[in-house]
């Protein structure tokens, strides 16, 4: 477990599960906010949390009705309290994917540079692979230098589908397969 879902782990007041496109979809919130979104089976699941299952609770209500949006193709984003829990570093890389804006990428070389680190681009990118709030704070939007696809903690599937979900321009020979869920 990462840094951040470790965190997440210890701070959650309620969790609720969310059936998506995608598969299933964990969702967890602090006193602060939402501070968790995990597909199943991706890296750095949080796997059984201490927290109750409250699919009442108004936040975590707000986030799924929001999802669901975005899954359906609104394309007017996320307005929701988070709670972004890591490194100072990894939340600095986290609020610099907050302002791609749907259905434009960046690269990783350009995430660095904004967050004042240009010669971190390694750095840049395990912070994005530690992001534990898949499609909320975007890193589905990062791209390579050359607009193809590298890794997602979700699966490359997802990443693809998401992209093409929001009309984003990236390199689709280096796409994998149409994702289809089983869930």
């Amino acid at each position: 477990m990462s840094f951040a879902t470790t965190a997440i782990a210890a701070a959650c007041t309620a969790q609720t599960m969310l059936a998506s496109p995608l598969g299933p979809l964990l969702l967890a919130r602090t006193h602060i906010g939402l501070a968790g979104v995990w597909f199943m089976r991706q890296k750095d699941h949080p796997g059984d949390l201490a927290a109750p299952t409250q699919p009442d609770d108004p936040l975590l209500r707000r986030a799924e009705a929001q999802l669901q949006r975005y899954f359906a193709g609104a394309k007017d984003g996320f307005d929701l309290p988070l709670d972004l829990l890591g490194t100072p570093f990894q939340r600095a890389v986290w609020q610099a994917l907050l302002r791609i804006p749907i259905g434009q990428t960046k690269s990783y070389g350009a995430i660095a540079r904004e967050v004042g680190t240009a010669q971190a681009v390694r750095a840049v990118g395990a912070a994005v692979g530690k992001n534990p709030l898949g499609v909320i704070v975007p890193c589905h939007r990062v791209i390579g230098s050359n607009g193809a696809l590298t890794g997602y903690a979700a699966g490359l599937e997802r990443k693809t589908a998401l992209l093409e979900l929001e009309g984003a321009r990236f390199n689709k020979a280096s796409a994998a397969l149409p994702f289809e869920c089983a869930a």
